[in-house]
Parts: C-alpha cells; structure tokens; sequence
C-alpha cells in the first residue's frame, strides 16, 4: 500500500506501520498465493549455488517457498515471518514433504540470532515490504557470515506487482514517510542498501509468470486472499471502490499475453545475489 515514488523522512512511525503490514499480511491468507510463487524460491536457490549443509536464513519466508527449495538441497533451514499463521504453513508444507526445516517467529528488523549465524540469507519478495529498509538490510548483512551469500528476489517498479501497489496507492493513502518496497527492486538501490558489506552484488532480471483461469479469477483470489488486496478493497466502498476495481482490471488486461480467456501475467523481479566481505 504505496505509491512508487513514496519519499522518506525521519520522523515517520515506522513502528505504527509495522503495525499496520503485520495486520494486513495476516488477513486473508497469503499461503493461496505464495504456494504459487514456488518456482522463483526454486531459480533463487540455483543461482545462490547452494550446497548441501550450509546454514541458510529465510528472511520474512511467508509459507516456505526459498524454506523448502533449500531444504530440498539438504541445506540447514531456518524459516522466519512475523506472521505465525504463514509458518504454520510453512511448516505444514515441510512435514508433507518429510523435510527437516526450523519455524522461528522473528522480525526482519531485529533477527534474533548472532552475528555471522548462516552461510545464506535469503529473502523472496518479503524483506523488501519491511518499513525499515535500511535497518532490514542491515540485519541481512549482519546475520550473514564473511564471505557468505545474500540472495533476495524483489519486484521491480515497472512490474505487474509494483504497478498493482501503485494504484492501490493512489486509493489508499501510503504511509507517510516510507520509502516504496518496490525500491529493493531496483540496482542502486540494493547499491545503497547492502553494497557497503559486499564483496561483490550480481543482479539478474527475471519473470514470473502469474496464470490464473482468468483476470476475475485472479481479483478474486488476490481479493480473498493477498492482504494488502484484501485491506484496499475493504476501505473502499462504491464509487471509490468500483474505479479502484476498474483500474485494477485495465492493468490486468493490459498485460494479459494468453490470447485467449485465461490469464497468462508476467510480473518482472530483481533476483539479487550479494557475495559477503
């Protein structure tokens, strides 16, 4: 729930909007849409080079997607969200798939672990909705052992997803003073953020390809489902509503590539490999 071009200023409460997204990722559940997203969990671990024992941090994991994928190379997991529910699921993916994996509520902002604790620190599209960057990327580095790896995959300003928080801003006032997540997205941002503690920062942009039956299908299950979708529908009521939904469903077709009635959306995303000194 912001604008793209959202400015910062240090008086902004970022602990009141902390508040907030932790309340909006809680309603609906998330684990309909994260489930997936699986693939990108998947591409993120390959171009990590995981290898198998390494002590590997899921950062704001959402319901396992990076938690498993690692998991499944016989890495050492720790899976983390400020979301209980989330890592139930989580949890409950793992256990279907007979994998040893840890649950640990924590925030991204203040990991409760010491420094220099994992090989990998790994984050899809999750860190970068913290209302802290700077202070979440800090976090990420100091967790992170020397010579250790940061991988992170974020949406990009001009994707699908970052376009689709971006008319959500325009109905529902973002919070003021907090930098756009859609920022994480972007090379001189990750830059400012992590390039001080890195040895070396490679970026790749990459696609995923959201498929649902068709563009109501997915409303209706980002609606349902995806938290902040949820929370903008529910402040909005009838005029407001209906443009806001009228917006929304000219950037899904805009974007739409199926050819047919179904929906085939691809959504670009930073996937960002961050070597530790």
């Amino acid at each position: 729930m912001y604008a793209a071009d959202t400015a910062f200023s240090p008086a902004a409460d970022l602990a009141a909007v902390k508040v907030r997204q932790q309340a909006a990722w809680s309603t609906g559940n998330y684990a309909v849409v994260g489930t997936t997203l699986q693939i990108v969990g998947e591409n993120l671990c390959e171009a990590l080079d995981l290898r198998s024992g390494s002590r590997v941090l899921d950062v704001a994991a959402g319901n396992g997607n990076a938690t498993l994928a690692a998991a499944r190379r016989y890495c050492d997991v720790m899976s983390t969200d400020y979301v209980s529910s989330l890592l139930d699921a989580g949890r409950a993916r793992a256990e279907a798939e007979g994998l040893a994996v840890q649950f640990q509520e924590a925030d991204a902002e203040a990991l409760p672990f010491a420094d220099a604790s994992f090989d990998v620190v790994m984050s899809t599209f999750g860190v970068m909705f913290t209302p802290n960057q700077e202070q979440a990327a800090s976090e990420l580095m100091r967790v992170c052992r020397p010579g250790g790896k940061i991988g992170l995959a974020n949406w990009t300003p001009e994707s699908f997803i970052g376009q689709v928080f971006k008319t959500i801003g325009k109905y529902i006032t973002p919070p003021a003073g907090v930098k756009s997540p859609a920022l994480w997205g972007t090379e001189p941002r990750i830059a400012e953020l992590l390039g001080g503690g890195a040895a070396r920062i490679g970026t790749t942009k990459r696609e995923f390809v959201f498929r649902y039956r068709s563009a109501e299908h997915f409303v209706d299950v980002f609606r349902t489902y995806y938290g902040p979708m949820n929370k903008a529908f529910a402040a909005l009521e009838g005029e407001r509503q209906a443009a806001f939904l009228g917006e929304l469903m000219a950037l899904i077709e805009s974007r739409n590539r199926s050819g047919d009635q179904t929906l085939v959306l691809p959504s670009e995303y930073l996937e960002v490999v961050v070597e530790r000194k």
